[in-house]
């Protein structure tokens, strides 16, 4: 099917289940395996999951372009294929934004380069956001949505990767994850990435929806306000962030014998140095650190005899490319403690 100027808005396919799911498989001690297998790759779906026939799939990029296009499968897929790997990482419930949640996973993603795809149909310069819609709607939260609505800077292109995904660690994306088609937005928090993609709309401004406005945004500190920095921050860009998969939490570790502390930490910017401490945050070491490669997760690890028997608390703090670094409670990106018992 030929490229097409006209742009229809698509009936909602099968839910099912219509509603909320949550599936987390695995914790952080379980995070052990560089590549995420794509059967341990969480799902978080506020308003169900869509069952779409890929025959009648499409996708129309429209708004400020010298042109608008629908576009069906085949069409994605005569354009270049582009493999990025990513840590995807869930920035935890809208409606508790403060808890950490230490959801994410680290995969290859397979589509078309959504910036090259763009410039095939003329950028307007007063483009500065890029909506994009999901198929899945209903109710979250006391609120009727239509269709599942996100937005980002389109200023993000820039730094490049973002894709139309039509595959997940080199398969077809199961429907859980988005089939037959998602966006995905490396560096960015995981609800940026909007499954089941049906529309690209580039604006002159941020969306008017649930998810936009009232929900994932943070508020921003008196300090940056009285700088001049907007009340509310979207949740954008991934914060940094480390987690410590050994030991597991309760471990019971030997006196006097060597153990490594290992774990990955990530962040949008890429991590400069993970800093450990043994002694429930009285002093801290320097982890060694993998240097960074594209948009996956580094890991970190550090040598640690323990002195003497008793219980003590681990934790891991990350501090990113430009200096910031985790808080240490009160955040999605809260450091990770983990307790274990030297004996």
């Amino acid at each position: 099917m030929a490229p097409s100027q006209r742009s229809t808005e698509p009936t909602r396919p099968p839910m099912d289940p219509a509603g909320g799911v949550r599936q987390i498989k695995l914790q952080p001690h379980e995070m052990t395996e560089r590549a995420t297998a794509t059967k341990d790759v969480f799902v978080l779906a506020h308003l169900g999951i869509p069952h779409v026939d890929p025959a009648a799939w499409r996708l129309t990029i429209d708004g400020l372009l010298a042109r608008s296009v629908t576009l069906d499968l085949v069409d994605l897929k005569r354009r270049p294929r582009k493999i990025v790997e990513a840590v995807h990482n869930c920035c935890g419930s809208p409606l508790e934004p403060t808890v950490a949640t230490r959801r994410a996973v680290n995969v290859r993603w397979g589509g078309v380069d959504l910036a090259e795809l763009l410039d095939n149909f003329g950028i307007d310069p007063r483009a500065k956001f890029l909506w994009s819609y999901g198929l899945d709607g209903g109710e979250f939260a006391g609120s009727s949505i239509d269709w599942f609505v996100k937005d980002l800077p389109l200023a993000r292109l820039a730094a490049g990767d973002i894709l139309i995904a039509y595959e997940l660690n080199g398969a077809p994306l199961p429907p859980e994850h988005g089939f037959p088609v998602r966006l995905v937005v490396p560096g960015y928090y995981g609800t940026n990435s909007v499954k089941w993609l049906w529309r690209l709309h580039l604006a002159d401004r941020r969306a008017d929806s649930l998810f936009t406005t009232k929900l994932y945004n943070d508020n921003a500190s008196a300090e940056d306000v009285a700088a001049g920095q907007p009340p509310q921050r979207p949740v954008w860009a991934i914060a940094p962030e480390a987690i410590i998969v050994t030991p597991a939490p309760d471990a019971v570790l030997a006196v006097n014998e060597p153990f490594e502390i290992t774990g990955w930490a990530w962040s949008f910017r890429g991590i400069a140095c993970v800093e450990i401490s043994t002694d429930d945050g009285a002093s801290t070491q320097r982890a060694s650190l993998e240097e960074r490669r594209g948009w996956a997760w580094q890991r970190f690890s550090l040598t640690w005899r323990p002195s003497s028997p008793g219980e003590t608390r681990l934790s891991a703090r990350a501090i990113e490319s430009g200096g910031t670094a985790q808080p240490d409670i009160g955040a999605r990106n809260a450091i990770h403690v983990v307790k274990v018992v030297v004996r």
